[in-house]
Formats: C-alpha cells, structure tokens, sequence
C-alpha cells in the first residue's frame, strides 16, 4: 500500500535558507510532491493537521551502534547474535521514536538489519551501515580483554568490528564489507575509551593500511571513516585519503586545514563522553575504560568550536551504548553551547544527508525528497535544545506513514 498524507497548516523549515514558510506539504508515495499554500487534497488522503505547529526534515544520527545492548563492546560480541538481533531491534525503534527517521551505523549493523527494516519486519530508522568496523591487533576495535589469546573475527559474528592487519587482509576485508553492502567503510585510527589495551593517544594502522582501504573504497564509489582522536592520528588517515573523522576531539589546526582542503566531514560525539562519565558503569564499561574519559572530555566542545567556526562539514553524531542511548537527543543542547541552532539543525539534516550521499532526498521537506520529518510545539530556530528532549516532538512521520504521534 503506496503511503500518502497532507500535512496541513504548518511551519515548514527549509534547513538551507535557515527559514520557514507557512505551507501545506502533499506527500505521495513516501515522497514530497507538492508544497504550497491550502492544498486542496484528494477525498482519500489522510490528513496532519500540526495547526500551526513547527516542521523540520526527519533527524539523522550520522554516529550510532545499534547493536550495542551494553555499554561492554566484549560483551556484546560475545553475545548469541539472536540476542544482539533482539537488542537491535529495540534500539532502532527507541531512536525512531526521538524522531530519528535515518541512522548510519558505524559498527556492527549490517544487511539484515536494513533488509528487515526497509520490508517493515521491524520498526526503525532507514539504515545506512558500514558492517563490521576495522581494527589492528591490539587496537580500538580489538575487544578483547589481556586475558584472551584468540580472535575470531567472522563477519557472521556479533559485535561491532573485526581485527585485520596488513595492507592486503585490509583489501580483503573491505571488499568483503563491500560485498555485503556496506555504505561506507569505518578503520579505528587511534586508541579510544571502549578498547582495554591501547591508549586514548596511539596511532594505530600504517599508511600503506590506510590507503590500501581507501583504494578500495573509492574503487566501488563509496567513501572511508576513521575513529581517530589525537591530531596526528586524524592527520595521516586524511592525508591517505579519508572522507571522514569521528569524534576529533584532539584535532588541531592542521587537522581543520586538512578537513577544508579535503572537503572531508568531521563527526563530533560529545554526548557519550558526558553518559559515559555520569552512567558508563552502570552499563556495563569496565573500570579501565571509564577512567580514559576524562581525556576526550574536556577538549571535545572546543574541537566542535573550532572546527564550526573554520567552516568543517560537521554532521550529528551520537555514539551511545546500551542504556545510555535514552540520550541521543542531548547532543542538541551541548552544541549549542558553542554553535547557533541553525548550523546545529543543519548537522542533523542538511549536513548529514550530504554525507550518507542522499541531497536533495533527506534532510529537507524540497519536492522530491522522502516524507520524513518531526513536528514541533515551539521554534528550534529560536532555542534549539527543544530537541534535546524527545517529550518535545509532537509527532514523527518516516515515508509519508504517523509512525509516533502524541495523543
């Protein structure tokens, strides 16, 4: 059944002109096909009426993990994938509800999981996803505690990342990702808080790693993401070619000159150092993790500010695990600390459709583009922490369908 609606009566925001113009929105096919003044609708077409109410593109979450049912990565990849499936599915459908329409997974999710969504067998956002992420030994998405000796590093297997070295097991684990789907492809370039046996500050790949999945990436018309930190972690996977950095928190001057002359995106997770310093234990981080915190903590919001006010490409990001997801929507309200509501907004559409290469389709309400969007009470563009608490969107709509509407 093909999904028609008439949202009438409201304040539609176009993200690029930073405006709104007072207008119906006519939707057919899941799609936008008419915006104008008192559209006159068929006899059978359901109607919204948001009687004035505030309109913005569905939300993208350009940094989740969706299978991460615990705050301990180890955990989750020891887990029965029937398990991880059942923690996904209720993962997708909560960041549906907070209005998010379109999600990129950065580790773990895969084809079955965008499959079941796209033929309705579950509730979620549209998934964009990168399979498994890639780690060296000993690196990032090395999950293993010191204890473990073996890696089995399956594609079948749960988790959220596998561990391959050398630049030609590189080649063939991207090809393999790529074979399997894979929007974009995600390499840990540097230590992080989850992992147990790096630091926060290494460097982790070679150059001739680096490149070797670049080559292959850009070979199939898709794109390479790193999780890096320190500046000359982000710096190198840059100068190898990369289209985006998650998180940056340490990113220095050279790092935004590269990410200017590179055109690249910069994806900030601030929220999840902040859940992870209040709550992480409680979901599951081991201690050593916890107390890595602290180091990306403190310098996150002035990479953000830096980099916002150079002119980087930034896209919202979230990067919750297990319980701590509730929170997804916080990260509204800490950009806006250092950046003006409408670059925020434009992060978690405009901004964030250009990255999953889908402009002009999401993250605006043009002709054209799918009929995601959320409605609102009162004006983002005036104080955009409304986001920031989920009781704030009055409604959801995902392809032109009421997927969450306040009674």
């Amino acid at each position: 059944m093909t999904a028609t609606l008439l949202v009438r009566d409201a304040h539609v925001l176009d993200p690029e002109q930073g405006e709104y113009r007072r207008a119906d929105l006519r939707c057919e096919n899941g799609r936008v096909v008419e915006v104008d003044d008192r559209i006159r609708p068929a006899s059978d077409i359901p109607v919204l009426d948001v009687h004035g109410g505030y309109v913005l593109p569905g939300l993208i979450d350009c940094h989740v993990h969706v299978l991460a049912f615990s705050g301990n990565l180890t955990v989750v990849a020891d887990a029965p994938p029937t398990y991880v499936t059942a923690g996904a599915v209720r993962n997708m459908g909560a960041m549906l509800d907070r209005g998010f329409t379109t999600v990129r997974d950065t580790g773990g999710a895969d084809f079955g999981l965008a499959r079941a969504r796209e033929e309705g067998l579950i509730r979620g956002p549209r998934l964009f996803y990168g399979g498994k992420a890639l780690s060296q030994t000993g690196g990032h998405g090395d999950k293993r505690t010191v204890e473990q000796n073996h890696v089995d590093g399956h594609p079948c297997c749960s988790g959220t990342g596998r561990v391959v070295d050398g630049a030609d097991e590189v080649r063939k684990a991207v090809r393999e990702e790529l074979r399997r789907g894979a929007h974009h492809v995600k390499l840990h370039a540097s230590g992080g808080v989850s992992s147990l046996g790096d630091r926060i500050g290494s460097t982790q790949y070679s150059m001739d790693e680096l490149r070797a999945a670049v080559d292959e990436v850009e070979a199939a018309g898709r794109y390479v993401t790193v999780h890096a930190y320190p500046p000359y972690a982000i710096n190198r996977a840059l100068e190898a070619g990369v289209h985006c950095v998650e998180h940056g928190n340490l990113l220095d001057d050279r790092t935004v000159e590269l990410l200017l002359e590179r055109d690249a995106f910069l994806v900030p997770t601030l929220v999840t150092y902040f859940a992870l310093r209040e709550e992480g234990r409680d979901h599951g981080l081991p201690q050593a993790s916890w107390e890595k915190v602290g180091e990306v903590l403190d310098n996150g919001l002035g990479a953000l500010e830096t980099a916002s006010r150079a002119g980087v490409r930034l896209a919202y990001g979230s990067d919750l695990l297990g319980g701590m997801q509730r929170r997804q929507n916080e990260e509204f309200r800490i950009r806006a600390q250092v950046q003006r509501p409408l670059d925020v907004i434009r992060a978690a559409t405009t901004n964030a459709a250009a990255l999953v290469g889908m402009r002009g389709e999401l993250g605006t309400l043009a002709p054209g583009a799918h009929a995601d969007l959320v409605v609102l009470d009162e004006d983002p563009l005036a104080d955009v922490t409304v986001l920031a608490d989920p009781g704030n969107i009055r409604t959801v709509v995902q392809g032109a369908r009421v997927v969450r509407s306040e009674p």
